[in-house]
């Protein structure tokens, strides 16, 4: 399993990538509605590469979740209201799946 540290790394790289690649293709995106929505899904990747940096045990406030749907108001602003919605399927999915594993832990810790 990968230590905190390469997560961290691994997840800031990838922060970055996804934030620049938005940046640079900033005037594509806001050309069609998909293209707007699009834009505001990667945002909500980041969204969930930013919690997922902060959930490592290294903590740091540099790409937080918080700041992904701020940096859709660059691109068009529909794009932000793309991303809460994007970003709070995401974090529910994610909750069902914490809850099943969670459970499942569970039930295997009572047959010993």
């Amino acid at each position: 399993m990968a230590g905190a540290g390469n997560s961290m790394v691994g997840s800031i790289l990838l922060f970055t990538v996804v934030l620049l690649l938005q940046e640079v293709y900033r005037g594509k995106l806001a050309s069609s509605e998909m293209l707007t929505i699009l834009g505001g899904f990667t945002s909500s990747l980041l969204f969930f590469i930013g919690n997922f940096q902060e959930s490592s045990s290294l903590k740091s406030s540099w790409g937080t979740g918080n700041d992904s749907c701020g940096n859709d108001s660059t691109v068009h602003r529909v794009c932000i209201t793309t991303c809460f919605l994007f970003s709070a399927g995401l974090l529910y999915e994610m909750n069902k799946i914490s809850g099943y594993m969670l459970s499942k832990a569970d039930s295997k810790s009572r047959r010993q």
